[in-house]
């Protein structure tokens, strides 16, 4: 019983959570196999180079890149729920058409234009997935919570990642690359029609969540916001009355106003740089890993795949570990040393250990560096999504989506800047690069402040459907 007599609260936030873990999962298993298709069958098959494969693979990014803050205005237009349908149905559609350009080209040439086109897309459709996931866990979830809930879906995600190298490769190998892509998109399909039939914006709109529900998490926010969330308003005076109205209907725009200040929020300005270089580094590992050590290393076809699957797998128990950790350290040293401590501190790690990784000679060796190094990595994700949602307010979806611009610019030069160097300085330069890129990130820590939130960016929440 709690302590106003009610029943204990449901649960229905963590079904959310289930939800959300499987779409960001499905959704990264439709990203990643794009380069298991291409190391496995495409490259080979067409006679495609790697550099022009990373074209392809960057061009999704860097698509979802740029539609990043339009996603975002269109989750706070429009809510989480309708941004993960277009996202969930969206990548559904164009991962059938990725394995239909299988059965339609046969020329290199042309296969490669079709893929840019239909991989472009697809990162259009698919920008506002995490965005819209955080926005969704910071309406659901209790203050305290934020960081693990955010810490959870995205280790979902990166075990997306993770089984797509041994997953994805088995399917190519019973249906052949066009097929494999036919069966991820139907069940990218089904996780986003159960989305459609659950899910909703807020606790109010849901008809399992209960008073004792909606009291955990509405408190949580008002004793933790410190101030930005409006108490309730005096209606007998006329002052009072005529502010909720200013409040409920903000002059005309205001809405512009809101999310461009976000843009020279200080704070959402470094945690946008910082999460760059994060992004440089795991996109350098979903998309060459397996070729580094296929390829460069020479340590066979089957255990490359596990070996880059081991090192998603760390990544995504470092998140676990990091979103524990930065709740856990936030109750006794605040929010801004807990997650500057496992953000900034992650990264400084991983650079670290991502240099004893190139630097070991034994095949062991190298795979536990890495993987401790992306582990490392990992613990620092849940702080960035959580810090960036409270910096937004009820913006929180464009300020995620700002952060996760930054995280996919910096993550879209992986897959071309890797062979690059690779090509010209040698494979140990360019795997050690996404260590110094880390390095300077976990710098930007030292100014992000969590509380830092736009002005006037806390707006009402609906208290009923």
């Amino acid at each position: 019983m709690s302590g106003t007599g009610q029943a204990a609260p449901t649960q229905v936030r963590w079904r959310i959570l289930c939800l959300l873990m499987g779409l960001c999962l499905i959704s990264h298993v439709n990203r990643a196999s794009m380069s298991v298709a291409g190391t496995d069958r495409i490259m080979e098959q067409y006679s495609i180079s790697p550099t022009r494969m990373g074209v392809v693979y960057s061009t999704f990014l860097l698509v979802y890149s740029l539609c990043m803050i339009p996603g975002g205005l269109f989750i706070d237009r429009f809510g989480p729920r309708r941004a993960l349908l277009v996202v969930g149905f969206g990548s559904a559609l164009f991962g059938v058409m990725t394995g239909v350009m299988g059965w339609m080209f046969s020329s290199g040439a042309q296969l490669v234009l079709a893929l840019l086109l239909v991989r472009g897309t697809m990162g259009l459709l698919s920008a506002p997935l995490h965005p819209a996931a955080a926005r969704a866990i910071g309406n659901w979830f209790p203050f305290p919570q934020r960081s693990l809930a955010n810490s959870i879906v995205t280790c979902a995600a990166i075990v997306g990642v993770a089984v797509s190298y041994p997953g994805f490769g088995t399917l190519i190998k019973l249906l052949d690359w066009p097929g494999a892509f036919l069966v991820c998109a139907g069940i990218t399909a089904l996780l986003s029609g159960l989305w459609a039939l659950h899910a909703t914006d807020w606790p109010a709109q849901h008809r399992g969540v209960n008073a004792a529900e909606k009291e955990l998490i509405d408190e949580s926010v008002a004793q933790t916001l410190e101030g930005r969330v409006p108490r309730v308003p005096d209606l007998s005076s006329p002052k009072e009355k005529q502010g909720l109205v200013e409040l409920v209907s903000p002059p005309s725009g205001s809405r512009a106003e809101g999310w461009s200040k976000l843009l020279r929020n200080r704070s959402l300005i470094l945690i946008t740089v910082s999460y760059a270089a994060v992004g440089y580094f795991q996109y350098l590992f979903v998309y060459w890993m397996q070729f580094y050590f296929d390829k460069v290393l020479h340590l066979g076809e089957t255990a490359s795949k596990y070996y880059a699957g081991i090192l998603q797998l760390a990544l995504a128990l470092g998140m676990l570990l990091g979103g524990w950790l930065s709740g856990w350290l936030s109750l006794g040293s605040g929010v801004r040393r807990g997650r500057a401590w496992v953000s900034g501190g992650g990264m400084l790690a991983s650079a670290f250990l991502l240099g004893l990784g190139v630097l070991a000679r034994e095949p062991v060796w190298i795979v536990l560096w890495f993987a401790l190094a992306h582990a490392t990595l990992g613990a620092s994700e849940g702080p960035f999504w959580a810090t960036a949602v409270d910096i937004g307010g009820s913006k929180g979806g464009t300020a995620a989506a700002i952060c996760n611009t930054g995280g996919n610019l910096g993550g879209l030069l992986a897959p071309v800047v890797t062979p690059w160097v690779g090509s010209h300085l040698g494979w140990p330069w360019a795997i050690g690069l996404g260590g110094v890129i880390c390095f300077l990130g976990a710098l930007c820590w030292c100014g992000i402040d969590p509380k830092h939130a736009t002005p006037n960016s806390q707006g009402p929440r609906p208290s009923n459907a």
